[in-house]
């Protein structure tokens, strides 16, 4: 029965870290650049858009197209780093628990 209230009050404490991790990811910043740096996506690592960023020689109506690509792979690219942020801090919460793959936070 020790065993057992151990393990819930370790289940507690992980709760408790979790939370307070996706707290700290909302305050994570990345930021996905595309078109050498001509388009920029900033978001928290919870996948939450702050910023996009357009260079003004993009804001041609015959460049309406190649914008729109930029933008979405800009954008991938912030997700892609907001998604490695993310692992990061579960490694460091769940300290190599072996978790199941593909266990989200969200």
């Amino acid at each position: 029965m020790a065993d057992f209230l151990g393990m819930m009050k370790q289940a507690a404490q992980l709760q408790s870290k979790m939370q307070e991790m996706q707290e700290q990811l909302g305050h994570v910043e990345v930021e996905g650049i595309s078109g050498g740096g001509l388009v920029s996506v900033r978001m928290t690592a919870k996948m939450e858009v702050k910023a996009v960023n357009i260079d003004p020689s993009l804001m041609k109506p015959e460049e309406r197209e190649v914008l729109q690509d930029l933008v979405a792979t800009a954008h991938n690219d912030a997700r892609r780093k907001a998604e490695a942020a993310m692992q990061e801090k579960m490694q460091a919460l769940t300290g190599g628990l072996g978790l199941p793959p593909g266990l989200g936070l969200t």
